[in-house]
């Protein structure tokens, strides 16, 4: 079986690739694509794979614009950051999704689901009966969920403290802790996980740069080029420790900063 992974972080994709093999020997990744762009030239230009990867937010855009632009012939299987709603949503259809952070288990589900799928309907997405239906769903899934907080309720001492997200330089983790830092340099103990915090805020004006910080643009006082590709940022307000972004997510960083 000929598998394509579309997926804009190297990293997530190297041991995606990685999983894929260890879950069937016989499984070959003939290509890692991390766009629309790129896998839109591919699919123009290759044989068709027998199975897609496709993470659902790609550098350069959502992967539905490859739908909108070329026709893939090919079934597919999600890899999203959902949260469990939306999930929810995508399992009355037969293409399955993966949910990030994806592991072994799951990987192996929704190959032995694709599998098994392979057998009734062959081997194309002309022959599933509801791969349109999918990439329709999710559409409007998104569209439903992408209604973002734009305040939080924090708490100071013995007090509740509504503050806006505009209000909101970055969140960060410390010990186990969540916190949110205001412009005026105030700390606030927030009680979500920077995981659920991902799925809360809108991708636009926030970005997580690493396991322990999400900041939105205007926090970034200067960017420095480090050691190994990586990026150093020097915040406002500053932080206690100093931020530094791999050099697998700094390309996705930068497009984020351009925008």
């Amino acid at each position: 079986m000929k598998v394509v992974i579309i997926e804009d972080e190297a990293l997530a994709a190297r041991q995606l690739k990685t999983m894929v093999q260890e879950c069937d020997e016989s499984i070959e990744v003939i290509t890692l694509l991390d766009s629309v762009e790129s896998s839109i030239r591919w699919l123009r230009t290759n044989d068709r794979p027998d199975l897609l990867l496709m993470d659902i937010e790609l550098c350069d855009g959502q992967s539905f614009e490859i739908f909108n632009q070329i026709e893939v012939k090919s079934p597919v299987i999600f890899t999203t950051a959902y949260n469990e709603f939306a999930i929810q949503a995508f399992r009355v259809n037969s293409i399955d999704y993966l949910l990030k952070p994806i592991d072994e288990y799951a990987l192996k589900r929704s190959l032995s689901k694709f599998q098994e799928l392979k057998k009734l309907y062959g081997t194309t997405a002309d022959n599933h009966p509801d791969v349109n239906e999918l990439v329709h769903l999710i559409k409007q899934t998104k569209a439903s969920s992408s209604e973002y907080r734009e305040r939080f309720l924090l708490k100071q001492g013995s007090r509740l403290v509504p503050v806006s997200v505009d209000d909101i330089a970055y969140f960060y983790s410390q010990e186990r802790l969540s916190f949110v830092k205001t412009w005026d340099e105030r700390s606030y103990v927030l009680d979500y996980t920077l995981d659920e915090l991902e799925c809360l805020l809108n991708p636009k004006q926030f970005f997580r740069v690493n396991r322990q910080i999400i900041l939105c643009p205007k926090s970034v006082d200067k960017i420095h080029l480090h050691f190994n590709s990586r990026l150093k940022l020097d915040l406002r307000p500053g932080t206690e420790e100093e931020v530094f972004i791999s050099r697998d997510k700094a390309g996705e960083f930068r497009n984020w900063m351009g925008e």
